[in-house]
């Protein structure tokens, strides 16, 4: 089992998650952090630190979803294992809905 990031997360990017993983298995995108889950221990202590509430257990319905694209994009995207800036707007996207469209495929520019 392994912890899994969703859409909530879009455009918030917070990274309040990133700084308790005792595993560093985040990745960065440019408007999304996704969880490795081949490195994921399932330890949970990424989950209440999310101020968008954006992860969850794989075994959650509104996971199944999302556990692929963090599959992928952990692939793809750079390793992060310290808090970086979040989104100046990252608040008032926080709770949007329906953000799934808004997700970019590029990695994060470091």
């Amino acid at each position: 089992m392994a912890y899994v990031v969703t859409e909530n997360c879009i455009k918030c990017k917070y990274m309040d998650c990133v700084e308790v993983c005792p595993v560093d298995c985040f990745y960065e995108g440019e408007n999304f952090l996704v969880i490795n889950p081949d490195e994921c221990i399932d330890c949970g202590v990424c989950e209440p630190e999310c101020p968008a509430e954006a992860i969850v257990p794989d075994s959650e319905p509104r996971a199944s979803d999302w556990a692929e694209t963090n599959r992928k994009y952990a692939g793809e995207w750079p390793n992060i294992t310290r808090k970086g800036e979040q989104p100046a707007d990252a608040d008032a996207w926080k709770n949007k809905a329906d953000k799934a469209k808004l997700l970019s495929p590029n990695p994060a520019k470091r």
